[in-house]
């Protein structure tokens, strides 16, 4: 297992955030998805998150990244 660490503290934060659309109307494609996804990858990327896995459907986005606390 690799760990994470800063200063003071080792941790392994992996979280798994699920998006879901309002009333579960069918919106996302493969363009919606991937504008997302680059996005994220680029907010995230000043808060030293790091994106694993990105999976979507039509009604919903699964995101598994890790962060520091």
């Amino acid at each position: 297992m690799v760990l994470d660490s800063n200063n003071h503290s080792v941790f392994s934060l992996n979280y798994h955030l699920v998006l879901v659309v309002k009333y579960r109307k069918k919106v996302f494609n493969d363009e919606k998805s991937n504008y997302a996804k680059d996005i994220f990858e680029r907010i995230g990327s000043n808060y030293n998150i790091s994106l694993i896995e990105w999976h979507h459907d039509k009604d919903h986005v699964h995101i598994l990244f890790k962060a520091h606390p």
